[in-house]
C-alpha cells in the first residue's frame, strides 16, 4: 500500500492518538461472539487518520477459531487446495460499532458475529498493514448485504454504523 494514501494506523504508532479519557482501554479484554463463546482477545486499536477514532478492534483469535476456519477455500481444481487464512495468520479486524463494551467484566461481545463467522473470517498475521481490500472482505463477512461496489476511497467511508461506537 502506498504511504500516502494509508489511513488505518495501529495506536501504538501513533504517538499524538490516545484513548479518550471517557473511552476504557480495551487492549487484554476477550471478545464474545453473539452466543456469549469466547473467540479472542484484543490486541490492539485500529485509528483512521481521517475520522481520528478508533474504528477497528485487531483481535488475536483463540484456537476454537482457526481450528474450525480451516477448511479449504473455493474449489478444488486437480487436486490444488486452497486455504482461507495460511499458517501465522491469527488476526482480524473487528468494527467498534459491531460490539458491545462491557466495563464491569472487561470483555467485548460482538453483537451479532457467530464463532462460525469469525471462522470464516480472513485473517492476517499480527503488525500487517490493513489496507481498504481487507476491509471491504471483512465487511462481506460480517455484514450481510454489505456493498461490495462500496467507493473503497470515499471520505465518509468511517461513516457507517459499524464503525460508531467508541
Amino acid at each position: 500500500m502506498n504511504e500516502e494514501n494509508k489511513d488505518l494506523y495501529y495506536l501504538e504508532e501513533l504517538p499524538d492518538f490516545k484513548v479518550a479519557k471517557e473511552n476504557p482501554d480495551v487492549r487484554g479484554w476477550n471478545v464474545l461472539d453473539k452466543d456469549e463463546r469466547k473467540v479472542g482477545t484484543v490486541d490492539s486499536l485500529l485509528v483512521s487518520k481521517s475520522a481520528k477514532r478508533v474504528v477497528y478492534l485487531d483481535v488475536l483469535v483463540n484456537e476454537s477459531v482457526i481450528a474450525a476456519g480451516h477448511e479449504v477455500y473455493g474449489a478444488q481444481v486437480a487436486g490444488v487446495h486452497e486455504f482461507l487464512n495460511k499458517a501465522g495468520e491469527d488476526h482480524l479486524i473487528l468494527p467498534i460499532g459491531m460490539v458491545t463494551i462491557d466495563e464491569a467484566y472487561k470483555i467485548i461481545r460482538s453483537k451479532k458475529i457467530t464463532h462460525d463467522t469469525f471462522a470464516s473470517t480472513k485473517r492476517f498475521s499480527k503488525g500487517i498493514a490493513i489496507n481498504r481490500d481487507y476491509e471491504l472482505s471483512v465487511h462481506g463477512t460480517f455484514v450481510p448485504g454489505f456493498p461490495e461496489k462500496t467507493i473503497p476511497e470515499a471520505k465518509n467511508f468511517y461513516d457507517r454504523e459499524e464503525f460508531l461506537a467508541y
